[in-house]
């Protein structure tokens, strides 16, 4: 064995592996101190890639349970709201079934409940227009309409109707004859134009009916004129929801004798251009196309209830108000026998929308379950991947430390051994 003073083999070699011992000793500190099986991309790429999507996951979970408590609370403050309304609703039923009972309850005695009556419609009304959640209305008719009216529309026997409408919004509606038998679609009669009274129509069944009639007027009046008549082809409907305070507004061909070569359009603005003319699956005959009736937007009601876009819950509350309800226009004096139907379809219907948020809450409270149960499985699919084990670890981590005490001490011992050259040189 040749003696070499500039390499000594022994000690390099015991070096390498020194270092290695030490690299691998300062990996198990790391998880150890920090309880990560991967504190860097080095440790598990894979596993690291993984473990992030599931934190997403779990965090996204953990607030969309946040968001579903919120829309406990939401639904809570509504239904609190309505337990009052629901005391006023009992209280004028008494004085309704007190202003019948005319054998002892004289004029001034049914005045008396008038006033009162006329009072539990203020504090409906301010119940309805005050109730909110942060700066959401949750009794007014807005929560839980989103953006713009919508139509909806089939050809053929072409229907179009329009949910959400107020009747007390400004609503101004075209329609017009148009001809398909060209590609221009030139039309042939006017604009047939309902304009609604000062302040528009009101927010009742009355309201809604008054519209019908106008609609159903100028449609058999103007559209009687001229070419391709629609006259006794064509009628509108408004029909009114009490709870909503809404109107769903629609039109529908009555015959099946379609007026040659005429379809018509409604618009709320301008009339509608002749790429947007419905025809059947023919190209030709009847069809109605119609734009946005009324203005009504609203706030809230979409609750975020999942990790991933789309995953959410919506929730709608009709307007509470003495209109929506009936009771504005009661008269106890005159006609209380009549109240008290009224006031009873009014219990009905607020029980129902109570009904609603009940089903709503206990929808979210599902959902809290569900998703906690989620989150906990994906923690623990997670943490089998990210954590330390840290028994196993440390097992690794006292190997390591052995080594590098034998590595010390081999590496000393290889270094020793190159000493003996001195002796030859003596």
């Amino acid at each position: 064995m040749g003696l070499r003073i500039n390499t000594n083999t022994d000690a390099l070699d015991a070096y390498r592996n020194l270092s290695m011992t030490q690299s691998k000793m300062s990996d198990s500190l790391q998880k150890l101190s920090s309880g990560y099986r991967i504190n860097k991309a080095a440790d598990d790429a894979a596993g690291l890639s993984i473990s992030q999507g599931l934190q997403s996951q779990i965090g996204g979970l953990t607030q969309a349970v946040k968001n579903a408590q919120d829309g406990i609370n939401v639904v809570q403050t509504a239904d609190g709201a309505l337990t009052e309304v629901d005391s006023i609703l009992q209280r004028m039923n008494s004085l309704a079934v007190q202003a019948s009972n005319t054998g002892s309850q004289d004029t001034t005695a049914r005045q008396a409940a008038q006033t009162e009556l006329s009072q539990l419609n203020t504090d409906l009304d301010n119940i309805g227009s005050q109730t909110q959640f942060g700066n959401s209305h949750l009794l007014d008719g807005t929560f839980g309409v989103q953006g713009a009216n919508t139509a909806t529309a089939t050809t053929g026997n072409a229907q179009i109707t329009l949910s959400a409408v107020s009747t007390s919004d400004s609503v101004s509606l075209s329609l017009q004859q148009y001809n398909n038998s060209t590609t221009a679609a030139t039309p042939l009669t006017g604009t047939i134009t309902v304009t609604p009274p000062t302040g528009g129509y009101t927010d009742d069944a009355a309201g809604a009916a008054k519209l019908q009639t106008d609609l159903n007027n100028a449609i058999n009046s103007a559209a009687n004129t001229g070419a391709g008549k629609i006259g006794g082809f064509v009628t509108a409907s408004v029909k009114f929801d009490s709870l909503t305070g809404k109107a769903a507004v629609s039109f529908q061909e009555t015959t099946a004798a379609n007026p040659t070569g005429a379809t018509f359009k409604a618009d709320g603005v301008t009339p509608l251009t002749t790429a947007d003319t419905l025809k059947n699956t023919a190209g030709t005959g009847f069809g109605l196309a119609v734009n946005e009736v009324g203005t009504a937007q609203g706030s809230g009601g979409t609750f975020q209830i999942g990790s991933n876009a789309g995953q959410v819950q919506n929730v709608s509350i009709g307007a509470i108000n003495s209109n929506s309800l009936g009771t504005a226009g009661l008269d106890l004096v005159n006609d209380a026998s009549g109240a008290i139907s009224v006031i009873q379809t009014a219990i009905t219907n607020v029980s129902t929308e109570r009904a609603n948020l009940g089903a709503y809450q206990n929808g979210f409270q599902h959902t809290i379950n569900n998703l906690n149960v989620t989150v906990e499985n994906l923690q623990s699919s997670n943490s089998s991947i990210q954590d330390t084990d840290m028994a196993s670890e440390m097992v690794n981590f006292t190997k390591e430390q052995v080594l590098q005490q034998a590595g010390v001490s081999m590496l000393a011992q290889a270094n020793t051994a190159s000493q003996s050259v001195l002796k030859l040189l003596g």
